[in-house]
C-alpha cells in the first residue's frame, strides 16, 4: 500500500512518448524535471535530456520482469501503429524521376501516343470534323487536361499523313470484302456540293453471312456535261477501279433521270427505278390540280409569315395555350421530299384555329387565313397521302431486304390503300387514281418487272403470291434456267486437279480384285442393265427443278420474319436456290443509300471547308460512310 502511495507521489514526464516512462517519474517539487526517479525501487537514474537508454538498462537489470512486460507491450503497440506508418509513407514526396515522367511528352513511337493519335484521326474522319480544329485552343486544352504528356500533332500531320493512312487501311478492308462477293448490286446518283461542284456517288450492296452489307465506293467529281455517254464511262471506270466485274452486278438502282437511264442502256446494265423517287413524282403530279396547288400555296405563305416574325411566333404560342392545342412550330416544305409537304399540311390543319386567331388581328396578313375550302382540300389531301407515308421509309432501309417488297406494295396500293371509295371526296379519288396510274406505268418496263418477279419469287414470305398468274410458270422456268447457267459456269471455273494428285493416282497400286460370290453367278445381263438404269443420277436441270419445286411447296414464312434469316436457316435444304437468292435479294429498292451520301457530302463540304479539293472530298466521304 505504501509502495503504491509512493508511486502516486511522482508525476509523469511532460510530452513523453516512450513506454519506459511508465516506470519512471519526477518529484512533484521538481518543476524542471531534471531528477528521474524509478517508481519501483525509488532509485535515482541519471540520464541526459530526452535520452532513455539508461532508463531501459536500469529496468532490464534491476527489474527484468517489468522489462519483459514492457518489451511485449512495445511490440504490440508497433504492430498497431504499422498501418498508420504505411499510410503516412504513401504521403511522402514523390521521387524526382516520377515528377519528371509526369511532364515528359510521349515518344512518337510509343504505344500510348499512337493509340491516342489514331483515336483523334478516327474522330475527325467519322464525325466529319474540320481538321483545322486540332489547332484550336479549346481542343488543345482538352488534351492537356486529359493527358498532359500527349502532344497533339499539327494540322498538316492529320491532313497529309494520318487521314490518307486511315483511308488506305479502310479501302483495303473494303476491297478484301467485295472481292469475296460473287453477286452484288449498286446504287448511283448525281448531286452538287455547297460550292456547286457536281459529284456522282456509287454504293455497293451485297449479302454476306446472310446479312445485307453496303459500302460507299466512290464520290466521283464530274465537271463535264452530264451526258449519258460520260456517265456510262465514269461508272465503268469506277467498277474497274475496285476490281468488280460487270457480269456479276445484278442491277443498278437509280432515280430515273434520262441521262442515268441512257448510261445504263449504253452499258447494257439492268436498271431499277427508285421506288421513293417514282412515288415522289407520282404525288407531285397529283398535286398539280388547281385546288391542291392553291391550298399548298396558302400553307407555304402561312408558314413563311410565322417563320420570319418572332412576334407572330409568340402570339401563336399564346393562342395554342389558350385553345389547349399542342405547343408545336409550323413545318416548312422541302421541294425534294413529298413527306414534308404532307407534314406541313397536317400541321397547318392541326393549328388552323390558332393561326386564324393570330392572323385576324393583322390587316396585312388577314388574307392568309385558311378558308373552309382550304380546310376541305387539306382533309382530302391527308386522306389520299397519309397511307403512303410509311412505305418510303420502310423501303429505304439499307439493312433489310426491300426489293421483294415492291410487288407486294404495288398490289397493296391497288387493292387497298389507293382503292377508290365512295365515301371519299372527288379530289381524294382523283389523287389516288393519278398516283396509282403513274406507279403502274413506271413499273411496266419488262426488264424491271422481270427483276421484281424474280426477287418476289425468292422471298420466302411471298414466293409467287404477287406474280401475275399468267407469268408464274415463265418466272419459275427462267429461275431454273438462270440457276443452271450459273452452276455450269461455276463448275467450269473450278481449278483442275494438280499434277501432284495425278502422279499419286498413277503411282498408287492397283486395287485387288474381289472374289466373286455365289450370288454373282446368277446375275444376268438384263438385270445388270436394269439396275444401272434405275440408279442413274438425275441431270443438273432435273435436280434444280426438283429443288425449286420443293422450295415453292414449303409454307410461306411469316410476314414479320427476315427473309435472310429464313435463308440462313434453310440454306442446307435448298443449296442451289439459295445462290439465286443471294443474287437478287441484295438489290436496294430505292436509291436512298446513294442519296444519303449527299447528306454526308454536305456535312463534309461546309462553309468552313468550301475549298476542299474533289479528291479530298472523295476520301472524307468514303471514311465517314464506311468507318
Amino acid at each position: 500500500m505504501a509502495e503504491s502511495q509512493n508511486e502516486t507521489d511522482l508525476v509523469p514526464k511532460r510530452n513523453s512518448t516512450s513506454i519506459v516512462w511508465t516506470w519512471f517519474g519526477f518529484s512533484s517539487e521538481d518543476k524542471e524535471q531534471t531528477k528521474v526517479i524509478c517508481k519501483i525501487c525509488r532509485d535515482t537514474v541519471r540520464t541526459s535530456d530526452g535520452n532513455t537508454t539508461n532508463l531501459f538498462n536500469h529496468v532490464r537489470r534491476q527489474h527484468p520482469i517489468h522489462y519483459a512486460n514492457s518489451h511485449s507491450h512495445a511490440k504490440r503497440r508497433s504492430d498497431t501503429c504499422q498501418p498508420e506508418a504505411n499510410a503516412s509513407s504513401k504521403l511522402t514526396q514523390p521521387l524526382v524521376t516520377q515528377s519528371v515522367n509526369k511532364v515528359t511528352p510521349y515518344e512518337k513511337t510509343s504505344k500510348r501516343w499512337i493509340e491516342v493519335t489514331e483515336a483523334v484521326t478516327y474522330y475527325l474522319a467519322k464525325d466529319m470534323i474540320p481538321i483545322k480544329n486540332v489547332e484550336n485552343e479549346g481542343f488543345k486544352r482538352l488534351f492537356k487536361v486529359i493527358d498532359p504528356r500527349y502532344e497533339l500533332p499539327r494540322r498538316k500531320f492529320f491532313n497529309c499523313t494520318a487521314i490518307p493512312r486511315l483511308y488506305s487501311e479502310c479501302r483495303e478492308k473494303i476491297e478484301r470484302e467485295v472481292q469475296t462477293v460473287r453477286f452484288f448490286a449498286t446504287a448511283s446518283n448525281l448531286w452538287s456540293s455547297r460550292t456547286s461542284e457536281p459529284y456522282l456517288s456509287l454504293t455497293i450492296h451485297y449479302i454476306h453471312d446472310w446479312k445485307i452489307c453496303s459500302a460507299t465506293l466512290q464520290t466521283i467529281y464530274t465537271p463535264e456535261d452530264h451526258t449519258g455517254e460520260l456517265i456510262a464511262q465514269g461508272l465503268r471506270d469506277a467498277l474497274q477501279c475496285w476490281g468488280l466485274k460487270e457480269e456479276n452486278m445484278t442491277c443498278m438502282t437509280i432515280d430515273g433521270g434520262t441521262n442515268m437511264v441512257k448510261a445504263l442502256e449504253l452499258n447494257s446494265w439492268t436498271c431499277l427505278p427508285c421506288f421513293g423517287y417514282i412515288l415522289h413524282l407520282a404525288i407531285e403530279k397529283s398535286a398539280k390540280d388547281p385546288q391542291v396547288s392553291r391550298t399548298v400555296s396558302v400553307c407555304k405563305k402561312v408558314v413563311s409569315a410565322f417563320s420570319f416574325s418572332w412576334k407572330k411566333k409568340q402570339d401563336l404560342s399564346q393562342a395554342q395555350t389558350e385553345m389547349k392545342l399542342p405547343q408545336q412550330n409550323l413545318i416548312r416544305e422541302s421541294a425534294t421530299r413529298w413527306g414534308s409537304k404532307l407534314a406541313m399540311i397536317e400541321r397547318v390543319s392541326e393549328q388552323e384555329k390558332a393561326i386564324s386567331h393570330v392572323l385576324q388581328d393583322d390587316n396585312k396578313m388577314r388574307h392568309l387565313m385558311p378558308t373552309w375550302e382550304d380546310t376541305h382540300v387539306m382533309e382530302s389531301i391527308k386522306k389520299a397521302l397519309c397511307p403512303l407515308r410509311d412505305f418510303t421509309d420502310a423501303l429505304s432501309e439499307e439493312e433489310y431486304v426491300g426489293v421483294s417488297y415492291v410487288k407486294a406494295v404495288l398490289h397493296l396500293l391497288k387493292v387497298n390503300l389507293l382503292n377508290l371509295d365512295d365515301e371519299d371526296s372527288e379530289l381524294t379519288n382523283m389523287m389516288k387514281t393519278t398516283i396509282l396510274n403513274y406507279l403502274t406505268e413506271k413499273y411496266q418496263d419488262p426488264t424491271a418487272d422481270a427483276l421484281l418477279d424474280m426477287a418476289s419469287l425468292l422471298d420466302p414470305r411471298f414466293k409467287s403470291q404477287y406474280i401475275d398468274s399468267d407469268k408464274k410458270e415463265g418466272v419459275q422456268a427462267r429461275a431454273a434456267s438462270e440457276l443452271e447457267s450459273m452452276l455450269d459456269a461455276q463448275a467450269h471455273h473450278q481449278p483442275p486437279s494438280t499434277s501432284w494428285s495425278l502422279e499419286m493416282e498413277e503411282q498408287s497400286p492397283p486395287k485387288k480384285a474381289k472374289k466373286k460370290t455365289l450370288a454373282g453367278f446368277f446375275k444376268t445381263t438384263g438385270m445388270a442393265s436394269s439396275t444401272a438404269t434405275m440408279s442413274a443420277p438425275p441431270t443438273l436441270r432435273q435436280a434444280i427443278d426438283a429443288e425449286l419445286k420443293a422450295y415453292l411447296s414449303t409454307p410461306n414464312a411469316n410476314s414479320e420474319m427476315d427473309p435472310l434469316e429464313w435463308w440462313r436457316l434453310n440454306e442446307g435444304n435448298f443449296p442451289r436456290v439459295s445462290q439465286l437468292a443471294r443474287k437478287y435479294l441484295c438489290v436496294p429498292a430505292t436509291s436512298a443509300p446513294s442519296e444519303r451520301v449527299f447528306s454526308t457530302g454536305g456535312n463534309v463540304v461546309t462553309c468552313q471547308r468550301a475549298t476542299l479539293k474533289p479528291d479530298k472530298v472523295d476520301k472524307l466521304v468514303f471514311l465517314a460512310k464506311n468507318l
